[in-house]
């Protein structure tokens, strides 16, 4: 369950993933929190960039820099992390992943729990709006953005 500190940090998460999608990229925005304090934050920029990596969690990482550890870390994100997402939450050891919701994209959150890490689901319905604006709007996209056809 998610304090209500954590749900006000969120809204980071989200104004991320809003202005991912005002950038006509794919909405997913993500924040790095460590001992209450937003120390790395970003949006996917696969589009924007044109780089096959640069998913939401990936860009808040890049922007939090170099760190000795993440033992006192929380990633929120908007979007239930894929596997190369939650590949680099396991290699860094990032105890706690917040995901606003898993309705559009089921993640990999059974991989994440089976290595240890705590997850916690809010159901966001903004969450689950937003994404489903830009899958009806760019299907082409969200295909490419997830490795389908299309």
């Amino acid at each position: 369950m998610a304090s209500s500190a954590e749900l006000e940090l969120f809204e980071t998460a989200l104004a991320e993933a809003q202005q991912g999608f005002d950038e006509k990229g794919i909405p997913i925005g993500s924040i790095l929190v460590e001992d209450g304090r937003i120390v790395g934050r970003g949006h996917n920029k696969r589009v924007q960039e044109g780089d096959a990596i640069a998913h939401g969690e990936m860009d808040c990482l890049r922007q939090a820099g170099r760190r000795r550890s993440y033992r006192n870390t929380t990633l929120f994100t908007t979007l239930s992390p894929c596997m190369m997402c939650s590949g680099t939450i396991v290699q860094f050891k990032i105890p706690r992943v917040v995901i606003g919701e898993n309705q559009t994209f089921g993640g990999n959150e059974d991989f994440l729990r089976s290595r240890g890490v705590e997850v916690v689901v809010l159901n966001d319905l903004r969450c689950i709006s937003l994404m489903k604006r830009f899958q009806d709007e760019y299907p082409d996209i969200w295909a490419e953005d997830i490795g389908e056809d299309g």
